[in-house]
C-alpha cells in the first residue's frame, strides 16, 4: 500500500482469511479457501475467526526512560524537561534500574500491540545496553541509541563530544544488526548539543550512511526561539541539522510543528521524515502539527506515542488524537490513512518496509489480534457498523489496550490478554 493514493484500493481485507507462516516468515496471506491446499496435516492452526488480524503497530518516537514521568503537569516542554524528565533519566546510569525499566517498557509495548519501535535511551550507555538486551531476549524489532547531550541540561546528564562518539561506537559494535536490533544516532536536540558534539555526530553519520538518525525538531515556540539564540548563523532549526549532514533517508524528526516552506522542501528533497506525536503535542500545549499539509507536500510522516510527554502506549488512542488534531485544522483523516500511519508508514521511514509493515510474502510475521468488541460500548457500536472503515474508526476513537487480544513477534505469541 502506498501512502494516501487511491486509499480505497490500497488495502486488502479477507472476511474469512488467514496467514500461512513458516519459521516466522509469512508465506501466503489471503482467503482461507486459497490457503487450504497448502496446509498439510502437520501444520498447526490457530483460529481467530471472530477477531481482526492486522500488522503490528510501529511506534517511531518514544522515550523509555520517561515511563515514570507520564502524566506530570509541566507548564510546557522546557519546564517539563527541567522539573521532571531530567531527574528521572538520571536513574538510568544504574544498570539494575535500567534493566527492570526495560522489561516493563517492552511488556507495555507488547500489551498495546506495538511490535517495532524507535526509542530514545538516556545519555548513559547503560540505558541502551539494557533495552537492547531485553529486546533481544524477546526478538523484538528495536532501534535505539544513547542520547548525545553535552550542554543546557543538568551536569549529571552531560557527556562530551568525544565520549558520546566513543560510547556510540561501542554500542554499535555490541548490538547493531544483532538479531532484529539496530542502533540509532541520537542527538537529543540541537539545544543540548554543542557545535563540537554535532560535528562528532556528523562523523558518526558519515561512518554509517544507512543508520537511522533520530532527534527532535521545532516542537515548541520557546524551544525554537532558544535555538535561534544558540545558532544565530543558521537559517532555521532544520538548517542546523542540515549543515551537519543529518538529513537523509531513515532520519526521523519528531514533532515538526513550526517549519517554513524551505524546511519542508529540504525534508522532501532529502527523504527525511516526520514522527507525528499528537498526544504529547496536546498534553504539553506545544501546538497542532499540520498533518494533511505535510502529506500534500509528499513529506514522509509516521505516527508516534512520544512516551512520556505522550500520554498513552496505545497506538489506537494515538490514532484517535491524530484524527482530532487534523480535525481541528480543518482536515478529516480516514481510518485507513490513520492505520497506515501506525503500520506501513513507520516501516518505510525506518527503512524496514522489506521486512515488516504488511502481510506480503517474505515479511516477518509480526502481527496483532484485535478484538473490536472488547467493551460493551464498542460491541454495541460495532454491531451497527456497515463497513470495515467504520469499524476501524470505532476502534480508533474508542479503542485502547483492551482491544489487543494477542501480540505476535515472528509468529511467536508474546502477549495474550487474560
Amino acid at each position: 500500500m502506498d501512502q494516501f493514493d487511491s486509499r480505497e484500493s490500497n488495502y486488502e481485507y479477507f472476511a474469512q482469511g488467514g496467514l500461512l507462516i513458516n519459521d516466522g516468515i509469512i508465506e501466503k496471506c489471503g482467503p482461507l479457501s486459497s490457503l487450504i491446499p497448502f496446509i498439510s496435516e502437520d501444520v498447526s492452526i490457530i483460529d481467530y475467526s471472530d477477531k481482526l488480524i492486522i500488522p503490528g503497530f510501529i511506534d517511531t518516537h518514544l522515550h523509555y526512560p520517561q515511563i515514570d514521568v507520564i502524566a506530570s503537569p509541566g507548564k510546557d516542554l522546557l519546564d517539563w524537561l527541567e522539573r521532571f524528565t531530567f531527574r528521572s533519566e538520571a536513574k538510568y546510569q544504574n544498570p539494575d534500574w535500567a534493566n527492570q525499566s526495560s522489561e516493563f517498557f517492552l511488556e507495555e509495548l507488547l500489551r498495546n500491540g506495538t511490535t517495532s519501535a524507535l526509542v530514545f535511551g538516556t545519555v548513559h550507555p547503560e540505558s541502551a545496553d539494557a533495552l537492547f538486551s531485553a529486546a533481544f531476549e524477546r526478538n523484538f524489532r528495536l532501534i535505539t541509541g544513547k542520547v548525545a547531550m553535552d550542554r543546557n541540561c543538568p551536569e549529571y546528564l552531560q557527556d562530551t563530544p568525544e565520549s558520546s562518539y566513543e560510547e556510540a561506537l561501542e554500542l554499535i559494535n555490541n548490538w547493531h544488526l544483532k538479531g532484529r536490533l539496530q542502533y540509532a544516532i541520537t542527538p537529543r536536540f540541537a539545544i543540548t548539543s554543542s557545535e563540537a558534539q554535532l560535528e562528532k555526530t556528523a562523523e558518526l553519520a558519515c561512518l554509517y550512511p544507512n543508520m537511522v538518525i533520530q532527534t527532535h525538531l521545532a516542537e515548541n515556540v520557546d524551544e525554537v526561539a532558544w535555538m535561534k539564540e544558540l545558532f544565530p548563523k543558521h537559517r532555521s532549526y532544520l538548517d542546523v541539522y542540515d549543515q551537519y549532514g543529518l538529513l537523509r533517508p531513515n532520519s526521523i524528526y519528531a514533532h515538526c510543528i513550526y517549519l517554513d516552506e524551505l524546511d519542508e522542501k529540504r525534508l522532501h528533497t532529502t527523504q527525511s521524515s516526520i514522527a507525528f506525536c499528537p498526544t504529547s503535542n496536546l498534553f504539553l500545549g506545544s501546538g497542532l502539527m499540520n498533518l494533511q499539509h505535510y502529506l500534500n507536500k509528499k513529506i514522509q510522516v509516521s505516527l508516534a506515542t512520544d512516551i512520556g510527554g505522550g500520554t498513552t502506549f496505545s497506538m489506537l488512542r494515538t490514532m484517535g488524537r491524530a484524527y482530532e488534531v487534523a480535525h481541528l485544522r480543518g482536515d478529516v483523516m480516514s481510518a485507513f490513512d490513520l492505520f497506515y500511519l501506525a503500520t506501513f508508514a513507520g516501516a518505510k521511514v525506518l527503512g524496514l518496509d522489506r521486512h515488516i509493515g504488511n502481510f506480503m510474502p517474505g515479511k516477518e510475521a509480526d502481527f496483532i489480534v484485535l478484538d473490536l468488541k472488547a467493551t460493551p460500548l464498542m460491541e454495541r457500536r460495532i454491531n451497527s457498523c456497515q463497513t470495515l472503515e467504520e469499524e476501524l474508526f470505532v476502534a480508533i476513537i474508542l479503542g485502547d489496550d483492551r482491544n489487543i487480544q494477542a501480540t505476535y513477534l515472528m509468529a511467536e505469541k508474546k502477549y495474550q490478554r487474560m
